[in-house]
């Protein structure tokens, strides 16, 4: 039996946003009070009765990722299942969904069995989505269905942008039936002469084309019109663009008007956090797909993160190695590791700096992503699961990761907000 007393619990479901006793059996919450007396318990219950003092701490629910690439099977010297629960484990998170772009993918029921059962080894809850196309190809759909039964929790070929309509319109319908979510990385290739670098002042800097902001505004377009007409549920991944985000908020509202809601838009910690600025300071540790762009393209996210049009706050995850990212710009790896960093991200450039409240940026980070999986987390209450992050809000230096990949641009870094306990299914996964 674990006991947490005097924690400051934010929960988006309930609007809890005050100091709360929380008491969690086997691997539920059995109470939440304004105070509970040990000397209440029965004898039992005394006897094993383990307590958290969480004065002056916040207490929410287990972060949920729905943006995460282990990369394993197959590249296990940047990150395995293991390691990266572990990452996660520190960063607050207990329910991740990994992608798909593994080797071999995932998109058969070996490779789909491999990951589960690594998976079910983990402290926390690890799901994984299937790919839309075999070998992500982008030329034949998965079988979704016998996926589906299997555990994949959702499609989606992240990396790799999607080309075929009619491969993406036949998604979508497969996707609606089953009422699963489609992930989709937008950016049109046919359009990018070198990705991870922002056409503009990084590519200058760097002497190369770079990556325009028309080939993410392409593809959203594209199939934020075709989500519409199949009513799939649709996740459009690490929003980069000011125009992305208008369009995502014009096609909410319209749909809204209709009754429907099954688009939702995702933001990462970097594309709110840094520009592409970061790029010529940092040189292949902030080289990202898409790219870190502009200011004005960071504070659109901002307002899109205020305004609700983007829904869920995810880390896109990717681990890479020294030596990847010790190539040449034009040749490393684009992507940064994110799990251990993102809910301090957040509380830094987003609640410290006035734009949203602990409430707004917990719940994009648990029920809002909980919600569109359809799992059950991401929220506090008495019958509920005993996942919980409990962390505060002053400043620490970001250290080395847990992570297997050290490629990140906010190690030694100045953040606020350090996770101090995660706890999964009532058991203590970290402690700081």
């Amino acid at each position: 039996m674990l006991l947490i007393k005097n924690g400051h619990v934010i929960d988006p479901k309930s609007g809890k946003d005050g100091v709360f006793d929380i008491l969690i059996k086997d691997n539920h919450i059995i109470r939440i009070d304004n105070f509970i007396i040990e000397a209440e318990l029965s004898d039992k219950d005394r006897a094993d009765l383990q307590v958290i003092y969480a004065d002056n701490m916040m207490v929410a629910p287990g972060l949920v990722d729905v943006h995460s690439h282990f990369r394993d099977p197959g590249f296990t010297y940047k990150e395995d299942i293991s390691t990266g629960a572990k990452a996660a484990a520190k960063g607050g998170y207990t329910t991740v969904v990994l992608m798909a772009n593994t080797k071999p993918v995932v998109d058969n029921l070996e490779t789909l069995k491999y990951v589960t059962d690594k998976a079910a080894e983990t402290d926390i809850h690890v799901l994984t989505c299937a790919s839309i196309t075999k070998g992500l190809k982008g030329e034949e759909l998965t079988d979704m269905d016998t996926l589906k039964k299997a555990g994949a929790v959702g499609f989606t070929d992240d990396g790799i942008p999607l080309m075929n309509d009619d491969i993406v319109i036949g998604a979508m319908k497969k996707a609606a039936r089953l009422n699963v979510p489609l992930s989709f990385h937008e950016e049109n290739p046919e359009l990018i002469t070198n990705n991870g670098i922002n056409h503009g002042k990084a590519s200058e800097y760097y002497n190369i084309e770079g990556s325009p902001r028309a080939a993410e505004i392409d593809l959203i377009a594209r199939d934020l019109g075709f989500a519409e007409t199949y009513n799939a549920i649709i996740d459009i991944q690490h929003i980069s663009t000011r125009e992305g985000v208008e369009l995502i908020r014009s096609k909410k509202s319209e749909l809204a008007e209709k009754g429907m809601d099954n688009i939702h838009g995702e933001a990462t910690p970097h594309h709110f956090s840094l520009t592409e600025d970061a790029v010529i300071t940092n040189g292949t540790l902030a080289k990202m797909n898409p790219p870190l762009r502009t200011e004005k393209d960071r504070l659109a996210i901002i307002e899109g993160l205020k305004d609700n049009t983007i829904d869920i706050i995810a880390t896109d995850h990717a681990p890479h190695s020294a030596e990847e990212k010790a190539k040449a710009i034009t040749d490393a790896p684009s992507g940064i590791i994110g799990l251990e960093t993102a809910l301090s991200l957040g509380i830094t450039n987003l609640v410290k700096a006035g734009h949203l409240s602990y409430l707004q940026l917990i719940e994009k980070m648990t029920i809002n992503p909980a919600k569109m999986y359809n799992l059950d987390c991401g929220y506090l209450e008495e019958g509920g699961p005993a996942d919980i992050v409990i962390f505060n809000d002053k400043s620490y230096t970001v250290g080395k990761p847990v992570s297997k990949s050290e490629n990140s641009p906010f190690i030694g870094k100045q953040l606020d907000g350090e996770v101090l306990y995660t706890i999964c299914d009532g058991k203590i996964v970290y402690k700081k």
